[in-house]
């Protein structure tokens, strides 16, 4: 029997690549437009994927495909560091006055989420002199090895990688699923048993939990975690690579918290900064990032120019077309649509997120997660075309993240392809 064109690629795939980089599909792209992706074989997929969180302006946007398409008639790389370009700075500069927080700051770019972080840890220690790290259950700060350390999540990320580096502590995240008094006691703790405060160089969170389930931090611990971070000179870092540019209906999630206050001394940007090219920054305090030495940042890549000149339209993107504000309304038909599915499948214990940062968790009759329901609810969307992600700790959450310019035709045909795929897995 003569195999199909995905078939033969997926044995290519088995031959020649390792099988720790896993893959969720077993089709392979040809071509994509806006939230729609076609396979090697011609069929059509509504993507509520966005290559985890990166599309927010959706697959090959023309104004993004315009500005990269200007920049390689021009220049595609002289690593910044050697001969630098005013493209570079002017992102800085935008970024600089983007993020939460009216004071002066500066910007580093690089290429990748887990990049960004691993430089807001190092310009964190080189500007405290301290070295210690405290992060939270449930967080994913990428796949390196400091990054996997940080990460609150053991598998897929941590297994057979150790030992990892020291001086990083974690402590259960104030969400939903630890109050605030079990969080301050986890944190006391850990100033009594494992590290003084006076060795924290910062404290890292997402203000909305990605890969660990979509969790929301709670207001009143965003605000409690600036006054522990001021009262012991520790910085905080507010971890934005997937709730950033738009998906929680503010440019930055942390624009949540911004009327009590509190703001991030660093910030890290990737995924859907540069919609769909290699590119991460990390901005903070100006005094702060100043803080390594000359050639102490960097990268040969770091704020390549094919990726900045995409990040410039992306910005101009989200403000032209409204994008936070219209994934505050998507997000909220789909919560809307979830919470009516409820009577219908009582596996739907959760339902949460802010703006398009929407997830849904699953648990059995007696409370305990259901990653096989979850599994199956999205292999029958798969079945159906449409691409749905997983996440939590205990894998029994699907997450969203369809791009922000998803057209009310097909977001409308993928929650009916939703409908038909909840009833489905539960049959």
């Amino acid at each position: 029997m003569k195999q199909s064109m995905n078939e033969n690629l997926m044995l290519r795939k088995a031959a020649a690549t390792p099988r720790g980089v896993g893959v969720m599909a077993s089709f392979f792209a040809d071509r994509a437009e806006n939230a729609e992706l076609w396979d090697v074989e011609g069929r059509r997929f509504i993507d509520f994927a966005g290559g985890i969180a990166v599309l927010n302006t959706g697959h090959r946007h023309p104004k993004l495909v315009a500005a990269m398409q200007a920049q390689l008639e021009r220049f595609t790389h002289t690593c910044y560091q050697v001969v630098p370009y005013e493209s570079y700075i002017s992102l800085a500069e935008k970024l600089n006055a983007l993020t939460p927080g009216d004071f002066a700051k500066k910007t580093a770019l690089f290429s990748t989420g887990a990049e960004a972080v691993e430089n807001a840890v190092k310009i964190a220690r080189s500007a405290t002199k301290r070295s210690g790290v405290i992060a939270f259950a449930g967080a994913f700060h990428g796949r390196s090895l400091f990054a996997a350390a940080l990460t609150g999540k053991v598998a897929p990320y941590k297994i057979g990688f150790g030992p990892f580096p020291p001086e990083i502590y974690h402590a259960p995240f104030p969400c939903h699923c630890a109050s605030l008094d079990e969080v301050k006691k986890a944190v006391n703790l850990i100033f009594k048993a494992e590290i003084e405060p006076s060795r924290v160089a910062a404290i890292i969170f997402e203000p909305i939990q990605g890969e660990g389930g979509f969790n929301v931090i709670q207001r009143e611990a965003v605000k409690w975690l600036r006054k522990l971070c001021d009262e012991h000179g520790i910085l905080m870092i507010a971890d934005e690579v997937q709730s950033g540019f738009g998906r929680t209906g503010k440019l930055f999630a942390m624009e949540h918290f911004a009327d009590d206050g509190v703001f991030a001394d660093i910030t890290t940007i990737a995924k859907s900064l540069a919609g769909g090219m290699t590119l991460s920054a990390v901005t903070g305090r100006a005094e702060i990032m100043d803080a390594p030495a000359p050639g102490g940042l960097g990268g040969t890549y770091a704020g390549n120019p094919m990726a900045i000149a995409s990040a410039h339209a992306v910005i101009e993107v989200m403000a032209e077309e409204k994008l936070p504000q219209r994934g505050e309304r998507l997000g909220n038909q789909l919560k809307a649509r979830l919470e009516a599915m409820r009577a219908r499948v009582p596996q739907i214990f959760d339902v949460r997120g802010l703006g398009a940062m929407v997830a849904c968790e699953f648990r059995k009759a007696d409370g305990s997660a259901d990653a096989d329901f979850t599994k199956r609810v999205q292999a029958e969307a798969l079945k159906r075309q449409l691409i749905l992600l997983t996440c939590g700790v205990d894998a029994n959450v699907v997450r969203f993240l369809f791009p922000l310019t998803v057209q009310d035709a097909v977001f409308e045909e993928a929650l009916g392809i939703l409908d038909a795929s909840l009833l489905a897995a539960g049959a």
